[in-house]
């Protein structure tokens, strides 16, 4: 059986390490390990392992990006009602599968900021998925389809941190599962922010 080329094991070993000891323990020399090539590989690959951070997020998490750039790009169609409630659908997974990951930066705060510089460089970062659904918003509000004064920022901030919340806050019942399933939260979570915006 021949072995899937060196990218794909490094981005599915990152995958992988991320999400079981976080990425802050995840370490270049480890995953260039547990994907069976040396650390140089990883780097001819990789710039960096945020590089590889967003690799994984991008290729290996629920897609919100492409999405929301498809939505903002075409706005009319579909109705905003299920549009956003796609959005949170997508927004929920993606933070459900991205927050273990991400979590261990925050116990260090010099790595974190290392980390939030690296990733400025490449142009990513947790406020990315904002801006785009914001600039679906604003699409829909030149389409006259949301209401002209509706403040399309705080819109999607808060679209998107209930969907962020709805990954963290539930970890620690003892089900571990949210009250709603995540069908039945993304639709009353789109038509509570619509209600504010439309």
């Amino acid at each position: 059986m021949q072995l899937p080329p060196a990218r794909v094991r490094i981005v599915d070993a990152a995958h992988e390490l991320m999400h079981t000891i976080g990425l802050a323990r995840a370490t270049t020399k480890e995953i260039a390990k547990a994907a069976g090539c040396s650390e140089a590989a990883l780097y001819k690959h990789f710039a960096s392992k945020e590089d590889l951070f967003v690799k994984v997020l991008n290729e290996r998490l629920p897609q919100l990006g492409p999405l929301v750039s498809r939505l903002a790009a075409e706005p009319g169609e579909g109705s905003v009602e299920e549009n956003l409630t796609e959005i949170a659908r997508q927004a929920a997974l993606f933070y459900a599968e991205s927050f273990p990951i991400a979590a261990s930066l925050y116990a260090d705060p010099q790595l974190k900021r290392r980390h939030d510089d690296a990733l400025r460089e490449l142009g990513s970062g947790p406020h990315v998925p904002i801006e785009g659904v914001d600039a679906y918003l604003r699409a829909e509000q030149r389409a006259g389809r949301i209401a002209s004064g509706a403040d399309t920022y705080a819109a999607a901030s808060l679209l998107l941190g209930a969907c962020a919340l709805r990954a963290f806050a539930y970890d620690m019942t003892e089900t571990g599962q949210p009250p709603q399933p995540l069908p039945e939260f993304a639709l009353a979570t789109a038509r509570a922010v619509l209600r504010g915006i439309a």
